[in-house]
């Protein structure tokens, strides 16, 4: 089928990632507001407001997207002190980063602010009144001191009330009812599947009996739906995040004293093979939160040779470390996939010759030997030969570089005696692997861009089995959700 190519996001990870500065950073890439907002007002969820601003970090104008939740679901998560046991101010190296929201006042009175608990609204609304009655209020500081909480999930940072301790199923329900579009929803639904499974490992336990705060807690919810979100407004189909940088030590968490990365991370960048570089930095610069989006949303690790940027956004972290806290996001666009280029052109050798004294299923293993080998197609074809002898013809697509290894597994394995080669050129469409989130998983597709700067795109054969398997649905169940998922028509 044919489609138009969505957008391919560049997200720079130097500096670590979590939910919110996810968010920021897809909000300074042009993310609309109002649907974000419209999103989050349909959450049956309690407890927390939202503010977007604009504040100065590393001398950088950036985007700034904190979740602000009432006494009664806050955390430590902010609290350097707290985490870390000592304040980061003290040593010099972090002073700059704590005090860059005290610094730039005009900043934060351009922060936009949504109230979703309702029970609370009144309270809320005098008490922010009060706060950016005056630009330079000190209380301004609270929009870079109630640090996003996600990554509080893994570590226990959380204080939430028992009942609101949230296992997947209530997760679920929970976006189930949001009010947003059924991709945005596979995605939130990937990212909570990704983070319990790595938090029933780190506890030792089945992910069905999970039932913990820190996933559940109200300040996740909101990061990774508002993620979601944002992806989806913004036509994201693919993700190229090259590597994480890790920093290094201890947090601290309710049941104690965890190294960086803390257990859910690495559990996470194991399952996935997600690239890590570990730096000086003491402290957590991944959290796993910020794992889990990257191990949902990522389709490459591979930056294109050469692209272009079509437009860039900045997202601001809360903690302070002597690295600046921000997440870069872009969004590209390969050069070679400009409207109108012509197919490209290269070369390929065909390895044939013709058998008529191999049973049946030598043929079959030769086939799988060549595969294996490196050769991008085997085929046989029924021939007629000298005295009307029924054979077959083997012909075998390969690159140069292929043919001397394919060619000694041919003589190995087959009972011929000469190989004909053939250099041949052949004209092909720009293609790429890429996925799709689906309700029953991460689906793997591939796209080639047509001449006339359309996409066709197409399942992979072992993809669609292998989902269909794990989910319980059928083949076809698998091929009209994939439909339904690139073409937005149900």
């Amino acid at each position: 089928m044919v489609i138009k190519m969505g957008n391919i996001l560049y997200l720079e990870c130097r500096s670590g990632i979590s939910g919110d500065m996810t968010v920021a950073a897809l909000l300074d890439l042009g993310a609309d507001k109002e649907v974000l907002r419209k999103a989050l007002k349909s959450l049956p969820v309690q407890g927390f407001e939202t503010k977007i601003s604009r504040v100065v970090k590393a001398g950088l104008d950036v985007c700034d997207f904190n979740v602000i939740l009432d006494k009664d679901h806050e955390n430590h998560d902010h609290d350097m002190e707290y985490l870390h046991g000592h304040s980061h101010g003290e040593d010099g190296h972090h002073h700059h980063e704590e005090i860059h929201e005290h610094e730039h006042h005009h900043h934060e009175a351009t922060g936009e602010h949504e109230y979703y608990n309702h029970e609370a609204a009144h309270e809320h609304e005098h008490r922010h009144e009060e706060i950016h009655g005056h630009e330079n209020h000190p209380h301004e500081e609270i929009h870079g001191h109630t640090h996003h909480h996600e990554e509080a999930h893994a570590q226990g940072h959380v204080h939430a009330h028992p009942h609101e301790h949230r296992g997947l199923p209530e997760i679920r329900r929970i976006i189930e009812g949001a009010e947003i579009t059924e991709r945005a929803k596979a995605t939130a639904t990937r990212i909570f599947e990704i983070l319990a499974k790595a938090e029933a490992k780190a506890h030792g336990v089945p992910e069905d009996q999970v039932h913990f705060h820190e996933v559940g807690a109200v300040d996740s919810i909101v990061d990774i739906i508002s993620v979601a979100v944002c992806l989806d407004n913004l036509d994201i189909t693919e993700a190229v995040i090259p590597f994480l940088c890790e920093g290094k030590g201890t947090v601290r968490c309710q049941h104690g004293i965890l190294p960086v990365p803390v257990p859910a991370v690495v559990n996470i960048l194991e399952a996935h093979g997600i690239p890590v570089e570990m730096t000086d930095v003491e402290g957590e610069l991944v959290t796993p939160t910020g794992a889990a989006i990257v191990a949902a949303i990522g389709t490459s690790s591979q930056l294109p040779k050469q692209f272009v940027i079509k437009k860039t956004g900045i997202g601001a972290g809360k903690r302070a470390y002597e690295r600046p806290s921000l997440l870069r996001a872009m969004l590209i666009e390969e050069t070679s996939k400009e409207q109108g280029q012509e197919q490209s052109s290269d070369v390929i050798y065909k390895l044939e010759t013709n058998i008529d004294d191999c049973t049946g299923e030598a043929l079959g293993y030769v086939m799988d030997r060549l595969m294996e080998k490196g050769a991008r197609d085997v085929h046989f074809l029924p021939v007629y030969m000298k005295k009307n002898r029924p054979a077959y013809e083997l012909a075998v697509i390969c690159d140069a570089d292929q043919v001397k290894a394919l060619e000694q597994t041919i003589f190995q394995e087959t009972t011929t005696i000469g190989i004909r080669r053939i250099k041949m050129e052949r004209s092909v469409l720009p293609r790429e692997a890429s996925a799709v989130m689906l309700k029953g998983g991460e689906l793997k597709i591939k796209r080639c861009l047509l001449p006339d700067g359309h996409v066709r795109s197409y399942p992979e054969y072992e993809s669609v089995i292998r989902l269909a398997q794990e989910s319980g649905m059928s083949f076809q169940e698998v091929m009209e959700e994939f439909l339904q998922a690139v073409t937005g028509k149900r």
